[in-house]
């Protein structure tokens, strides 16, 4: 009897290792909201924008990543539903769709399906690989977020750029490094299974 572990299978996310069911389903897609909800409320405002660093940008790149595209964007869809209804987990408690951060939320919907559709095609695996998973995440939520701020703060494109994407660099590269770390290390945990 051989207890050597069998890899993983290409076209698996690490949600797929967890016995396939409806109800397994809607637990990941309804715990990928609420998680991304708590870490909206990790939040350090940043002089002179009306955007605060949060976890929630961390929070939505790795639900993606966990879940698949499709679990992904149902995750992020519920999350900003749930959030538009009145709940207060937008970033700092707040809710609707009035805030000039809420561009961001629409960016994660997106963001979360296209690292969830590289991840089911390996690109968690491998640190090199989640770095560039991560970029693209990050640059899809810049890419939808930075034009509302400007539009929702009636700002120039510059001034948004100066407000809502130059002052996170620096902490989305931290975040970028640590699901480096986090999600090749677990599918190598899960691989020795």
């Amino acid at each position: 009897m051989s207890t050597a572990a069998v890899p993983a299978r290409t076209g698996q996310v690490l949600a797929d290792l967890i016995p396939s069911s409806r109800v397994r389903d809607v637990a990941l897609v309804a715990g990928g909201a609420v998680l991304t909800g708590v870490a909206a409320q990790i939040a350090v405002p940043v002089p002179g924008s009306p955007v605060p660093v949060t976890g929630q940008t961390f929070a939505a790149l790795l639900v993606g990543t966990t879940l698949g595209a499709r679990r992904g964007l149902l995750s992020l869809a519920l999350y900003a539903l749930v959030g538009m209804a009145g709940v207060p987990w937008f970033a700092e408690g707040g809710s609707g769709t009035g805030a000039p951060s809420f561009g961001y939320v629409l960016g994660m919907l997106l963001a979360a399906s296209a690292v969830g559709a590289l991840a089911r095609r390996g690109a968690d695996r491998s640190v090199l690989r989640m770095a560039g998973t991560m970029l693209l995440g990050e640059a899809i939520i810049y890419a939808v977020g930075v034009p509302y701020l400007a539009l929702a703060a009636d700002m120039s494109l510059t001034a948004a750029v100066a407000a809502g994407l130059t002052p996170f660099l620096v902490g989305d590269a931290l975040k970028a490094a640590l699901a480096m770390g986090v999600l090749p290390t677990a599918w190598k945990l899960a691989d020795k299974r």
